[in-house]
């Protein structure tokens, strides 16, 4: 299973970072591999330009904007956020989903309700479903993995997930009664 942390109309790419060479490429952090191949159109501080070189690697990628042309334009936007339209971004295979779809769904257990998918966090093994849960002071943490997740239904805003896999003590007010 596979998450990627987006916004609801635009999703993250990533943030402009420290300029490379004097052509206005940048280095990219915080990059989303998959929105940034050549000829996506980006947004940038407002601005909307076509990816016109991509190097480096996915965790440490390179781009260069259409329109920003010297080290001291890259260096302007260093900090600013990269987006991409939902509607361009490359297709998720199955058993993928952005974060947006996720978030917001709620979470249970046969007919226990668990609680609702807060955000997504990415931790260095997998990516976790962060579930607040109105009996419980601090959230669920749930893992994006085939143990743990038996079914996501996005349309129906519904993640069933196995409690016993969680290990998660229905007496110590971690679910609500559905």
């Amino acid at each position: 299973m596979t998450v990627v942390d987006d916004a609801q109309d635009a999703l993250g790419a990533g943030r402009v970072g420290r300029p490379h060479g004097l052509d206005g490429s940048f280095y990219v952090t915080v990059p989303r591999p998959r929105l940034l191949t050549l000829g996506t159109d980006v947004t940038v501080a407002g601005r909307t330009a076509p990816i016109v070189r991509r190097a480096g690697t996915d965790t440490r990628p390179i781009i260069r904007l259409e329109g920003i042309d010297d080290r001291d334009a890259a260096d302007a936007l260093r900090g600013s956020a990269l987006t991409v339209e939902s509607a361009v971004a490359p297709r998720l295979a199955e058993g993928e989903w952005w974060a947006h779809e996720l978030e917001g769904c709620d979470v249970v257990d046969g007919e226990r309700r668990l609680g609702v998918v807060t955000r997504l966090l990415e931790l260095p093994s997998c990516e976790v479903l962060e579930v607040r849960a109105e009996k419980r002071p601090k959230p669920l943490l749930v893992p994006m993995v085939k143990d743990a997740i038996r079914r996501v239904d996005t349309s129906a805003r519904r993640i069933e997930v196995d409690l016993d896999f969680l290990d998660l003590s229905l007496e110590e007010g971690g679910a609500d009664s559905a």
